[in-house]
């Protein structure tokens, strides 16, 4: 029997968002990353330029990223306080590098978890290989690493508008680090194993053809060909002169979400909760 990703008109979404990198490769300050409570989902947007979605942060998190226990904490109020039917996972940028480990954690309340989409799901190492700094940083941050100092702040110069541990820049600019997931160059068989148990979950990728923190080299058509295939075939959605934000393409974006979350899902969907 085929069923619906949700059986109820009020879903519940939570989107997330990290550092933002601006044009000259310097992380540019946001808020405090949140975790955003979606309460419906109308045609208008899903939070996304809609007058009519209500939205509410329910935890703020760290600049570097959160612990998967308190996803997983988050999920299982939305399951047992607010009477959600379960939860879609819609990650920007880094986001999508989050919710790909969260889902590997086959933590407790990650069945609850109806769908996943990732909006500019895209390769930090790449982009940071274009920056003069990068190898320099990368080989401080490896020797920081290796004498018990993972934890401890790089020099400014590495990121000059946000602080950043040698952890945290090792696993997004180092090959195969651990945030290094959405690479051109990284083999099939590299790309299935990082993203493969994403297959277990419908998928959404978009990518915007016009990203701008994707270099010029890359076969952006290609690449997000290969993240869907390793993702066991995930819905591809490619904007057109999109922008790493789809801030130029926003009504084209919601669509797609909505759309996809109106699909039916595949057929023996293992529900938890009903």
């Amino acid at each position: 029997m085929r069923r619906r990703i949700f059986h109820s008109s009020s879903p519940s979404f939570l989107y997330f968002f990290h550092l933002c990198l601006s044009c000259n490769g310097v992380a540019k300050p946001m808020p405090r990353p949140k975790l955003i409570y979606v309460e419906s989902a109308q045609n208008q947007g899903l939070g996304i330029a809609s007058n009519n979605t209500a939205c509410k942060p329910l935890l703020e998190l760290l600049p570097e990223g959160y612990d998967a226990g308190e996803l997983d904490q988050l999920i299982s109020y939305l399951i047992n306080k607010e009477d959600s039917t379960g939860v879609v996972l819609v990650g920007h940028s880094t986001g999508c590098q989050d919710i790909v480990h969260y889902l590997r954690t086959n933590a407790a309340c990650s069945r609850a978890v109806r769908a996943a989409i990732l909006q500019a799901p895209v390769s930090d190492r790449e982009f940071r290989a274009t920056l003069p700094e990068t190898a320099e940083m990368i080989d401080l941050a490896s020797t920081m690493i290796n004498e018990g100092r993972g934890d401890e702040l790089m020099p400014l110069r590495a990121n000059p508008d946000a602080p950043i541990s040698a952890y945290r820049y090792h696993s997004l600019c180092a090959y195969m680090g651990d945030d290094d997931m959405f690479s051109s160059d990284l083999t099939d068989d590299q790309l299935k194993t990082r993203l493969g148990h994403m297959s277990q979950t419908p998928c959404q990728v978009i990518f915007s053809m016009a990203d701008e923190y994707v270099p010029e080299y890359v076969d952006k058509k290609a690449l997000v060909e290969r993240l869907c295939k390793a993702m066991g075939g995930a819905e591809k959605v490619e904007i057109e002169w999109g922008n790493h934000s789809l801030s130029n393409r926003i009504q084209e974006a919601v669509q797609a979400i909505v759309d996809f979350v109106k699909t039916e899902g595949p057929k023996g969907w293992d529900d938890p909760w009903h």
